[in-house]
């Protein structure tokens, strides 16, 4: 099964690597792709939508909470798992990376707690989503990344970003990640 998984995980990165591919593509692609490393775009949003959404200050700083949390916990799954960045005979890598561990995407991670923290805080949902996907997928393009790594990154930053507050637990507590439906805004 694994086997299995791993032949589909290198079959669509070498559709990701070889389709689409002109020297300028890949050159804005890996522009564009730096404006996630380290959930950089993503803290970026959440500090500015707490500047400009004073009334909702508190939400965005949990959304950047998330982001922080998400990275960190990304980042800690990769020294356990070790898995290493894809090597496909041929197609190098298009872009250089802070590790050589893959698992999983921090890009995905960090994209996917913000695009849904910060829609729950109050910004449109779908421009965020289109920015995590993107920005997911160019990881695969730029050959970084096995797809799995992606899925992966996206289901972490995602269930970051879900996790209810706490009963009882002050609103700075950071297990309070969410806006509106957060256990402690319900009671209020």
């Amino acid at each position: 099964m694994l086997a299995a998984i791993q032949e589909i995980d290198e079959r669509v990165l070498r559709a990701a690597r070889t389709w689409g591919h002109t020297p300028r593509v890949e050159r804005a692609v890996g522009r564009f792709s730096r404006l996630g490393e380290h959930g950089a775009v993503w803290l970026a949003i959440g500090l500015a939508g707490g500047a400009l959404d004073g009334a909702r200050r508190e939400r965005w700083r949990r959304g950047v909470a998330s982001v922080a949390l998400a990275y960190g916990l990304n980042t800690a799954t990769k020294a356990l798992v070790r898995r290493r960045r894809p090597e496909l005979p041929g197609l190098p890598a298009l872009t250089s990376t802070p590790t050589r561990l893959s698992f999983p995407s921090a890009h995905a991670a960090t994209s996917f707690a913000g695009a849904r923290a910060y829609s729950r805080a109050g910004a449109p949902a779908l421009p965020l989503y289109a920015l995590a996907v993107s920005l997911s997928l160019s990881r695969l393009y730029l050959g970084v990344h096995y797809p799995g790594d992606v899925l992966a990154g996206a289901a972490l930053g995602s269930a970051v970003a879900a996790r209810p507050c706490v009963p009882h637990a002050s609103p700075r507590d950071p297990r309070c990640a969410l806006g509106s439906d957060s256990v402690l805004e319900r009671r209020a």
